[in-house]
């Protein structure tokens, strides 16, 4: 798993980890294996598939869009510093949020970045 997709998977876990199923209004039950939401209560309550969110905690080489990242950030009631990190690892641009508020990570994602400015013509 590439440093980055593993950076990915333990951000996930860690936000997902620190959510009660309480605060979603869903049972605690008596046994759970993991602290905070399961991974199929993140998905159920972001509207993404569970096979897809589990690919995309385990770190797995998927392509994922801004809509599921954004549920996903929404549902893990991220703050817009932990939405950018999350972005930033996904390696996705952020429509949600304006360009000139989100860094440019290098020339090669100018094509995805209509925005982006580009470099000067001589």
């Amino acid at each position: 798993m590439p440093g980055r997709h593993r950076e990915l998977a333990q951000f996930l876990r860690s936000r997902r980890e620190r959510l009660s199923p309480a605060d979603f209004g869903l049972p605690v039950g008596p046994r759970r294996r993991t602290p905070g939401l399961r991974r199929e209560e993140v998905a159920q309550l972001a509207g993404v598939g569970v096979t897809w969110y589990t690919w995309l905690e385990q770190g797995r080489e998927i392509t994922v869009s801004a809509q599921v990242l954004g549920a996903v950030a929404q549902t893990l009631r991220l703050d817009p510093g932990e939405r950018s990190h999350l972005f930033t690892l996904a390696g996705v641009f952020d429509n949600a949020v304006p360009c000139e508020a989100q860094p440019c990570p290098g020339p090669s994602w100018r094509p995805w970045r209509p925005c982006a400015p580009s470099p000067p013509t001589w």
